[in-house]
């Protein structure tokens, strides 16, 4: 069984978000994928109509790439919930251009209130250089901010490279 909230690591095309999707499939529970993404262009359009082909029929997928606080509050107790992705959530916000702390504060509440059981995906981005404008500087501390809240609350963090999980706190179902 999975703990109450896992938060699964790693950078771009790592394998976190096919890490996140087994440990989801495992579970018996009704699934329940929360989506970040908005698309905006023909490209972003086909990687969803992809993912949800992969996810199959037995997801139930709702688009949250702002509301994602209240999703959470919503969804059933009996229920797995895949969060894809923290990183998504936070670009939105910052383009949104909205208080950053205050929507935090919100998701984190929502996440420790939230019945069903919880998978958060998110980058990794400490691992890359120093980003050359503030745009970027600010995106990637905000980033590393909500990663280290959202470890600190996770009952399991797993950090993918290459495919690999490589447990940082609790244990693997």
């Amino acid at each position: 069984m999975l703990p109450k909230l896992s938060l699964i690591l790693g950078g771009a095309s790592s394998g976190k978000s096919a890490f996140a999707e087994a440990l989801v499939m495992a579970a018996p529970q009704p699934r329940i994928y929360v989506a970040t993404a908005q698309t905006f262009d023909d490209e972003m359009r086909q990687k969803v109509q992809k993912h949800l082909a992969q996810r199959g029929p037995d997801w139930r997928t709702i688009e949250a790439p702002l509301s994602t606080a209240d999703t959470l509050r919503d969804l059933p107790a009996d229920a797995i919930v895949l969060l894809d992705c923290a990183t998504m959530w936070l670009s939105n916000h910052m383009l949104a251009e909205t208080d950053l702390a205050t929507e935090q504060a919100k998701l984190l509440d929502a996440l420790r209130t939230c019945q069903a059981h919880v998978v958060v995906v998110s980058n990794e981005v400490g691992l890359d250089v120093v980003p050359e404008n503030a745009l970027a500087r600010r995106f990637r501390d905000a980033q590393g901010a909500l990663n280290q809240a959202l470890a600190k609350q996770a009952d399991l963090a797993v950090l993918v490279v290459a495919g690999l999980p490589m447990v940082l706190k609790g244990e693997l179902p």
